[in-house]
């Protein structure tokens, strides 16, 4: 009887799993309209009095986006006066909706990445994740690994899809 070989197991293969990279930490998201006459009309010394009497602190260590639900026309400098009160407080704080703050996270995280341990390799870039990885992270991840590199697959091991090789 012939023995079976994991080939898989036995082979240059690398797995680039972002799930590996997921950042952890509270995602909040914060509506600026709660802080508006009727939700529309920002009233500055209204506006500043809301500000300073919230509890900054329940954002302690939360990755924020701060955002207006409304139609409302907000000078620029309402949104910077809110990153002012959370920035003691916030890990990090971005203008946007709640779903962009994986985008931007996974931007930062894989630009300061070393890939060189992934050069001239065969690698898999892993799909289907536990966790909510942004499909932007996938793209962020395929223009690193096309620079090193020997091919690129997207999937599991077992039913890749190739993606990107070399030229010979």
């Amino acid at each position: 009887m012939n023995e079976i070989i994991n080939k898989v197991a036995n082979s240059t293969l690398e797995i680039f799993d972002l799930e590996d990279y997921y950042p952890t930490g509270v995602r909040t998201q914060i509506d600026i309209a709660q802080w508006l006459e009727e939700g529309f009309l920002l009233k500055e010394k209204n506006f500043r009095e809301a500000l300073k009497n919230h509890d900054w602190s329940q954002y302690q260590n939360h990755f924020v986006a701060i955002h207006c639900s409304t139609d409302a026309i907000l000078p620029a400098w309402a949104t910077i006066l809110v990153t002012v009160h959370l920035q003691p407080f916030a890990q990090k704080i971005i203008l946007g909706k709640k779903e962009e703050i994986d985008t931007l996270l996974y931007s930062e995280i894989l630009n300061q990445m070393d890939y060189s341990i992934y050069q001239n390799k065969p690698v898999i870039l892993k799909g289907c994740s536990k966790k909510p990885v942004p499909e932007t992270a996938y793209v962020f991840a395929i223009q690193k690994l096309q620079k090193v590199a020997k091919s690129v697959m997207f999937g599991e091991a077992c039913s890749a899809v190739p993606l990107y090789k070399t030229s010979k």
